[in-house]
């Protein structure tokens, strides 16, 4: 009688064992299939504005050899006259950079977070304690900080005597930079929603897709950030 039982709650754990295997392996395909849908999500929404910059690449080159008409001389001149960019905007450079490598450590965080939750539900190993550095927070503190410093650049150009209709230059300069921060204002406003995911106890899978698509995006944005300084400092 006792082998009977004995055989039985063997065969018990070992089915347990076999639903609680499946189940991960399920959650898991999930995830993965629920992941690549966000991410071609992301690429669709990324592409129009990647063609939106490279429209004002196009007009920055054009405008910059086309000649323009003055009435008092009756000729046509050539008024595009090079702006300094202000020191600033290198410095925001570095924080938008610190910013990107902080959001793929939150991005790969969240990763471990889902495989640990599945490996505790396989009972594999047990859930591990999560860490403690809040690399979201992070992010969203520099991102906050890059948009600050972007005010802080156009206010020397106001005080260098450049403004928005100045010379098509100093145009050039507010148009390039002002559509980036409010492409990049999404991405903070991205990173404070996951941010409220991940406070609120949401469940490791979607917390951490929202954290990934956040994190490809803000990338996205601070490499599109570079081209642009690059294309105004020597393009000019």
């Amino acid at each position: 009688m006792a082998s009977v039982t004995t055989t039985t709650a063997l065969n018990n754990s070992r089915i347990s064992e076999g639903l609680n295997l499946g189940f991960g392996r399920a959650a898991s395909n999930d995830y993965a299939t629920r992941l690549r849908r966000a991410r071609l999500g992301l690429l669709v929404a990324a592409t129009p504005i990647l063609m939106l910059f490279t429209s004002f690449t196009s007009a920055y080159v054009v405008r910059q050899g086309l000649p323009t008409f003055d009435s008092r001389t009756n000729t046509m001149v050539r008024d595009w006259i090079p702006v300094k960019l202000p020191g600033i905007l290198f410095v925001n450079t570095c924080v938008l950079l610190l910013s990107s490598a902080g959001v793929e450590l939150a991005r790969r965080q969240s990763q471990r977070e889902v495989l640990e939750e599945t490996e505790a539900i396989t009972e594999v190993v047990p859930a591990r304690r999560k860490s403690d550095v809040p690399w979201m927070a992070v992010t969203l503190a520099l991102g906050i900080l890059f948009l600050a410093g972007q005010w802080v650049a156009w206010g020397q150009l106001r005080a260098s005597g450049f403004y928005v209709t100045t010379t098509p230059s100093s145009s050039f300069i507010y148009l390039l930079t002002g559509a980036h921060a409010i492409h990049l204002l999404g991405g903070v406003v991205a990173l404070f929603v996951a941010g409220t995911a991940s406070f609120l106890h949401r469940p490791a899978v979607r917390r951490s897709i929202v954290v990934d698509i956040t994190g490809w995006y803000w990338h996205f944005m601070a490499a599109i950030w570079v081209y642009i300084l690059c294309l105004l400092e020597f393009a000019s």
